[in-house]
């Protein structure tokens, strides 16, 4: 099975303030520690195995972009800069983005997905 491979998005460090190399480098070391997590859980597994892991990562990064995006009207609200809020919450959502971009991976991740709200008890239903 291939390995997960993820990236900063250009978009993302572009939008923060030049002056400032220190939130990119912790986004960099932030997505080597997810890349090398995913892939250290998933090693052997079969793919269905592979996509339990990459969506247990994908909900934690969703409940990160969340928890940043409701940061910027609170730091907007205190006359504070979101940018960094923002860069972080954008981050997330593009990981989730390039996880779903690995071929062998986006179909397992959709039937997972669905699989869990089927589960908590969500049904369903061609109308």
């Amino acid at each position: 099975m291939p390995e997960i491979e993820l990236g900063v998005p250009r978009g993302v460090v572009e939008s923060l303030p030049e002056e400032d190399g220190t939130a990119a480098q912790d986004m960099r070391r932030a997505i080597a520690g997810i890349q090398s997590r995913i892939n250290e859980e998933i090693t052997g597994a079969e793919p269905a195995e592979a996509a339990e892991v990459v969506v247990d990562a994908i909900e934690r990064m969703e409940a990160q972009a969340s928890t940043y995006h409701e940061f910027v009207p609170e730091l907007r609200a205190w006359g504070q800069s979101p940018i960094y809020a923002i860069a972080w919450r954008n981050l997330y959502v593009e990981l989730i983005g390039q996880l779903y971009e690995h071929e062998w991976l986006g179909d397992e991740l959709d039937r997972e997905r669905n699989f869990r709200l089927v589960e908590d008890g969500i049904r369903l239903s061609d109308l």
